[in-house]
């Protein structure tokens, strides 16, 4: 049985992914953690996609920050207008495959073809037709696309391209300068659809049609056309056409009012240009042997390019494959009133949803949760950060053992994470404990030392949704991290 997992599918799990952010019964988190080194510092490990990974993240988590709908975006591979002029694109066809390959890549499905670039301006542009030179060649797009109109198609005469036959580009939207710092990294530009048409999947909010934001996305979403042809390819030119370029030629199927012109030049069928574009088509072709005056000439193919569902511009998450969602935190400084350390460093980063408050069963909705406990100590000159710290000399059953964090010398507090003692058990440490590093003394707590304030989140509770082992990424008191992650669904 043959069967494929379709891209809209993907989008679907995508948009149901990006509107959990949204949901007040819902709280995700970013959260870092592991502060000690990797057994090889400069190839972290892959994450496994196992119970155990899972444990791990738990235990060496510091601390968590929660993620707004407005920290969440769509997401697609980024691909940049080559200003050498020596790529060439594809343009845009429903029915590439793998026996209709993309005419400059050879993808075998359109979302994994070159048919959309962004450009140094941020503006985003759709391929609807691929430039050719006179012998019909693909060639290099040479002249960037510009403009922003909602309407009017970008032709572009690109050098070696035939008279009539360069580049011919679809203004989709505009990355603005706020989604540009929070979402785009050298291999992922934000994408999404504001709604403009009530029948799309807008985002603000799903499933119907938002209000005008004043951008030029918006307009070319509301003005978008559903069924319209644009392109019309010709797959085999035939021969014993007569010469001329053969004008009002009616584009059939089950749409109306399309129109184009047939060229013919030495007795082949060379190319088609749209006139009037129509709407409604979902099924389309021409008739080349019908044309009056055309000769009688036989074999020329045309492959008329249907649109999108509801029109180019009108949905440029389903469009363009926004199957990724782009995730943006940034940590700044101690925030959370000092929840995340600022004088250790961390290797993993990962999203968590719906972690339980410390010593509950619900939901946490804080801004901010640490992960680490914390105990007051009579001095901290003997202990360092990342220090294993014990209330025994040895390990063994029933023995506390912990990792250091973070370190106040100020007012002699220690944070730290429980590690699992030689016995296989997490304890706690007590209030009248005496700690040890290495065998050694090297402080005492007092009858109130243990913090009931940390953690602030019930560990191995929530759904771990994201691990990624990083290098060590280390933090001071002035540093802000702006971290990105990108799930691919």
């Amino acid at each position: 049985m043959a069967a494929i997992i379709t891209e809209k599918f993907r989008t679907h799990n995508a948009k149901q992914f990006r509107e959990d952010f949204s949901e007040s019964a819902s709280s995700t988190y970013i959260f870092i953690g592991r502060s000690f080194d990797w057994s090889d510092e400069n190839a972290p490990p892959s994450p496994a996609n196992s119970i155990g990974e899972e444990i791990d993240a738990y235990s060496d988590m510091i601390a968590l920050k929660k993620v707004a709908n407005t920290d969440v975006s769509h997401g697609l591979v980024r691909r940049n207008y080559d200003s050498t002029g020596a790529t060439s694109y594809d343009e845009y066809q429903h029915n590439i495959s793998t026996s209709n390959t993309a005419v400059a890549s050879g993808a075998t499905n359109l979302f994994d073809s070159r048919f959309y670039v962004i450009t140094d301006e941020y503006h985003v542009y759709k391929c609807i037709r691929t430039g050719r030179d006179s012998s019909g060649a693909v060639v290099a797009s040479t002249v960037k696309p510009t403009g922003t109109s909602p309407t009017t198609l970008v032709s572009t005469s690109d050098t070696d391209a035939a008279a009539g036959r360069g580049y011919i580009w679809k203004y989709m939207y505009t990355v603005s300068a706020s989604e540009t710092i929070k979402f785009v990294t050298n291999d992922f530009i934000p994408v999404k659809t504001i709604g403009a048409q009530t029948e799309v999947d807008g985002n603000s909010p799903i499933g119907t049609a938002a209000s005008d934001d004043g951008t030029s996305q918006w307009d070319v979403e509301n003005q978008a056309v559903d069924g319209a042809v644009y392109h019309i390819e010709i797959t085999a030119g035939g021969s014993g056409y007569n010469d001329g370029d053969y004008t009002g030629v009616a584009i059939l199927g089950d749409g109306q009012n399309g129109e184009c012109t047939v060229t013919v030049s030495s007795n082949v069928v060379s190319h088609v240009t749209v006139t009037t574009n129509g709407s409604g088509y979902k099924r389309a072709s021409i008739d080349i042997d019908g044309i009056t005056g055309i000769g009688s000439g036989t074999n020329a193919v045309a492959n008329v390019i249907i649109s999108p569902i509801y029109g180019h511009g009108s949905n440029p998450i389903e469009e363009l494959g926004g199957n990724y969602i782009v995730v943006n935190s940034r940590l700044e400084f101690n925030e959370g009133s000092g929840d995340f350390p600022t004088d250790n460093d961390f290797r993993r980063i990962g999203l968590i949803q719906d972690p339980f408050g410390k010593g509950t069963t619900t939901v946490s909705t804080s801004d901010s949760l640490t992960a680490y406990h914390q105990i007051t100590v009579s001095g901290t000159g003997n202990i360092s950060v990342d220090d294993t710290i014990m209330n025994s000399n040895s390990n063994g059953s029933g023995v506390a053992v912990s990792r250091v964090v973070s370190v106040d010398s100020t007012n002699n507090i220690v944070s730290h994470t429980p590690v699992a003692n030689s016995g296989g058990q997490y304890v706690d440490f007590a209030n009248s404990d005496t700690i040890y590093v290495g065998g050694v003394q090297v402080a005492t707590t007092g009858g109130s030392a243990v913090s009931t304030t940390h953690p602030e989140v019930e560990r191995f509770t929530g759904k771990i949704m994201y691990i990624e082992n990083r290098g060590r990424v280390t933090r001071a008191a002035d540093q802000i991290e702006d971290i990105k992650l990108i799930i691919e669904m």
